[in-house]
């Protein structure tokens, strides 16, 4: 049988990168679309946090695919832990922020849980 040699060497870790890398740029990607198009802060950090989390997820996980350590594992996992703790929390932040200083469209919020609930007398409860 006739075969051609292109003179390529694929390894398992060759492929696992390359799928990896692809995923991490595909969520940037996202993350930066989701950064232009969006209407408002709100909308914004969570196009932003959740792909960031992904994308650093993929690319983590293609560090310690590539060099096998227990040292780079173990920096895989806290990095991956530490991550996934701060970032949410970091939004969160600026989405209050963004909210006390009235920078988001209050049309398009389905529930406002923080504005003060109107009693029957139509004032506000504290």
């Amino acid at each position: 049988m006739n075969t051609i040699d292109l003179g390529f060497d694929f390894d398992l870790r060759d492929v696992i990168t390359a799928i990896l890398v692809l995923l991490a740029a595909l969520m940037c990607f996202a993350a930066g679309v989701g950064l232009l198009r969006f209407p408002d802060v709100l909308s914004r950090l969570h196009a932003a946090t959740k792909p960031q989390i992904l994308g650093i997820m993929a690319i983590v996980a293609d560090v310690a695919v590539t060099n096998p350590s227990v040292g780079t594992i173990t920096l895989a996992v806290a990095i991956i832990f530490f991550q996934s703790l701060t970032a949410p929390v970091a939004a969160h932040m600026v989405g209050r922020a963004a909210y006390r200083t009235g920078h988001f469209r209050s049309d398009i919020l389905v529930v406002d849980e923080f504005t003060p609930p109107v009693t029957d007398d139509g004032g506000t409860r504290s």
